[in-house]
C-alpha cells in the first residue's frame, strides 16, 4: 500500500514563514549594522578582550562545576527512588524559568556578605563571593547548571537499562558497566548538556550583574560589556560583541540538534 503524499497547507506555510522571519529579521539587522570596516579593532580593544577573557574563564569554570556536581544530581533524579524527588527536581530546574535578576538577589541573600551562608563563610575563611570572579562563576553556575542536569537526566531515563543488566549478568563490575555501557549510551546527552551549559553561562547577564557586579577587568563579562557599551552610545562595540555571542549560540544550537539526532 503506497503512502499518500503529504501536502503542506498554504495557510500553515504562510504562518510558518512569518514566524521564521520574526526570528531572522533581528539577526539580519545585527549583521547589517555591524561595523565591518573596523570590526577587528573593535573586538581587539582592551575592554572587549578583558570581557572575553573573563567570560571564557567563568563559563568554562561553571561548566566544570556542572559536570562535577550536576552529574551526580542528574543520576540521583533519574535513578533514585525517594520521597520528594519531584520537589527536588522542581527546585533544581527553577532557575531555568526564574528571572535571572531574581536569582541574583536570592544569591545575595544566601551567599552575600550578610547571607546565612556568606557571613559564616567569610568569618571562617575570609572568602567573599560578591563582586569577584568567584561570584561570577557562582552566578553562572546557578543559572546554567540546571540545563546540564535536565539534559543528562533525560539521557539516563531514555537509555536501555537492559544493556546494563546484561553486562552485570556477565560478571562486569559497576565501574566497568558505567565506563563501557552507561557512559557511551548517554554520551550524546552528556555532550549536549555540557555545550548547552557553557553557552548559557557565557550569555548570563541578570544574576551576574546583581550578585557579582560590573567591575571592568574583574567581573565584567561580555553580556555586561555589551550592556555598558550600548548604554554609553558605543554602539559599534556592542554590536561586535553581540555578533560573537550570536555566532557561539548558533554553533551550540546546531551542535545540540546534531547530538539529539544522533541520540
Amino acid at each position: 500500500m503506497s503512502r499518500k503524499k503529504w501536502r503542506l497547507n498554504p495557510l500553515v506555510a504562510v504562518l510558518a514563514a512569518l514566524a521564521s522571519l520574526f526570528f531572522i529579521f533581528p539577526l539580519i539587522g545585527l549583521v547589517a549594522g555591524a561595523p565591518w570596516g573596523h570590526i577587528t579593532s573593535v573586538i581587539t580593544s582592551q575592554t572587549a578582550l578583558q570581557a572575553l577573557e573573563l567570560s571564557i574563564i567563568a563559563s568554562l569554570s561553571s561548566t566544570a562545576l556542572a559536570l562535577a556536581f550536576g552529574f551526580p544530581l542528574a543520576w540521583l533524579l533519574a535513578r533514585g527512588q525517594f520521597p520528594g524527588r519531584g520537589v527536588l527536581r522542581g527546585l533544581t530546574t527553577l532557575p531555568m524559568v526564574l528571572p535571572p535578576v531574581v536569582g541574583g538577589i536570592a544569591l545575595l541573600l544566601a551567599y552575600g556578605r550578610r547571607g546565612f551562608i556568606g557571613r559564616p563563610l567569610e568569618s571562617a575563611t575570609g572568602i567573599t563571593l560578591p563582586f569577584s570572579l568567584a561570584g561570577v562563576v557562582v552566578a553562572e553556575s546557578f543559572v546554567a547548571m540546571p540545563f546540564f542536569v535536565i539534559t543528562v537526566e533525560s539521557g539516563l531515563r531514555s537509555m536501555n537499562r537492559r544493556l546494563e543488566d546484561a553486562a552485570r549478568s556477565l560478571g562486569a563490575s559497576r565501574r566497568t558497566v558505567f565506563l563501557r555501557v552507561t557512559l557511551p549510551l548517554i554520551w550524546p546527552s552528556l555532550a549536549a548538556g555540557l555545550v548547552l551549559t557553557w553557552a548559557r553561562a557565557l550569555g548570563e547577564f541578570g544574576a551576574t550583574i546583581t550578585f557579582a557586579g560590573n567591575l571592568p577587568g574583574v567581573t565584567q563579562t561580555m553580556p555586561l560589556a555589551i550592556y555598558i557599551s550600548q548604554s554609553s552610545n558605543m554602539t559599534d562595540e556592542a554590536i561586535a560583541l553581540s555578533l560573537i555571542l550570536v555566532l557561539v549560540s548558533l554553533v551550540v544550537m546546531v551542535f545540540r540538534r546534531d547530538r539529539s539526532g544522533a541520540q
